[in-house]
């Protein structure tokens, strides 16, 4: 079972990070932060690809590297933790991006966050 859900998550990933470098790309700049583009001295673009450049090696390593996947599971939470300043940015903001085109969608949305941390926690341990 908790193969399946790494194989899942991993899934997950490697979609979100194509989809950051590809289809998405121009509506994922809409939940960079500001204060993000200033802290990290770049542009919402370059984080937007650099975010699915990370988002495509933690999917692959947790197909490809079996012997670390627990340190790969606290990478893989730990990338959630940093990304969940976007999306309550989002929220905040009232910014739409598909599938989250209502204030109660992006509300919601921040509750995932947890769930995904977990997941990557539970099925790598």
């Amino acid at each position: 079972m908790k193969a399946v859900a790494r194989i899942a998550l991993a899934a997950l990933l490697l979609v979100a990070g194509a989809s950051h470098l590809t289809w998405g790309r121009r509506g994922y700049r809409i939940v960079v932060p500001d204060w993000a583009t200033e802290l990290l001295r770049t542009d919402k673009d370059t984080i937007v690809v650099a975010s699915g450049a990370v988002e495509l090696m933690l999917g692959g390593a947790l197909v490809a590297l079996p012997r670390d996947q627990r340190r790969i599971g606290a990478l893989v939470a730990a990338f959630f933790v940093a990304v969940l300043p976007g999306n309550v940015h989002q929220w905040r903001t009232g910014r739409s991006a598909p599938l989250l085109r209502t204030d109660r969608a992006r509300f919601v949305r921040l509750f995932l966050q947890p769930v995904l941390m977990a997941w990557a926690l539970w099925c790598t341990r």
